[in-house]
């Protein structure tokens, strides 16, 4: 489970490194990157994972948020994975942005040929945050999740299904709910088979009606975005908190879209969100 450094760069007086290990999940080498903020000999951070969307690898937020200088502000580290494994000759795996490699949906597949290495789920859950807080100054157990767009779906979803695992959830312009829209619809049935009771646990909407423990929850949406209406349908969120009663901030910021500048733009306040819970 050792990681190996690839690359690393001084950030705000501390670093941000990039890092390939082999992954007992997905049977495949994965990446990751990891900003540690300056701290005292024998300190430790709380860390702040962030799942990317759909066609990114490990080094989009890390370059494009801006997210490190606040980061080392606040004294939290910050964890970025890529967002598939790569390598493999499944056949299509390459065929279209939207699925394959580039684009694992943060699940656990089911159905072959996905199901020996699509394990993004059991990936982020379990195997990176084990090697984050064994080879990194990461304080163990105090963790936040956060996502934009396909992972903005991963980390509703894996911050629902595993609420006490975490101090808070965010995301900016999330898919709320994959199994009403073509790119959750295209992705759930490669990955886990004809449309079924299977697909409702990576449904972030539909894992809402059913929650108990609520997490702190903060979702950042353009209303200038491009997807809003086809891909990320936040009402279907939104009606499913209230279903619930559960007490979720979904902000729709005016005349931004999909892109990192929004992002960027946003970063900040979501960072000081999960710094105020996991300090």
């Amino acid at each position: 489970m050792a990681s190996t450094l690839r690359k690393k760069h001084k950030t705000f007086g501390g670093y941000t490194g990039y890092y390939e290990h082999e992954s007992e999940s997905t049977k495949t080498k994965m990446n990751f990157s990891v900003f540690v903020p300056e701290l005292k000999a024998g300190q430790k951070a709380p860390v702040v994972y962030f799942l990317a969307g759909l066609t990114c690898t490990e080094e989009n937020f890390m370059t494009k948020a801006g997210a490190q200088t606040y980061a080392a502000d606040l004294g939290l580290i910050l964890v970025t994975c890529d967002t598939s494994p790569r390598g493999l000759n499944i056949p299509g795996i390459k065929d279209s942005w939207d699925f394959g490699e580039g684009a694992g949906f943060y699940v656990n597949a089911t159905h072959a040929p996905w199901s020996t290495n699509f394990k993004m789920y059991d990936y982020v859950l379990s195997e990176l945050p084990k090697i984050i807080e064994t080879d990194f100054p990461a304080q163990k157990g105090r963790r936040s999740i956060m996502g934009h767009s396909m992972g903005g779906h991963g980390a509703l979803v894996i911050g629902f299904r595993n609420a006490k695992e975490f101090a808070s959830v965010s995301a900016f312009s999330p898919i709320n709910s994959p199994t009403r829209c073509p790119w959750g619809e295209k992705a759930l049935s490669h990955y886990l088979g004809p449309k079924s009771p299977a697909w409702d646990q990576y449904d972030a909407s539909l894992l809402l009606e059913k929650a108990t423990h609520k997490l702190p929850v903060l979702i950042d949406q353009g209303d200038g975005d491009e997807f809003l209406e086809k891909q990320l349908k936040p009402e279907l969120l939104v009606a499913a908190a209230k279903k619930a009663d559960y007490p979720i901030k979904l902000r729709m910021q005016h005349g931004y879209d999909h892109s990192y500048y929004f992002i960027s733009s946003f970063i900040k306040e979501h960072l000081e969100f999960h710094a105020r819970f996991l300090k």
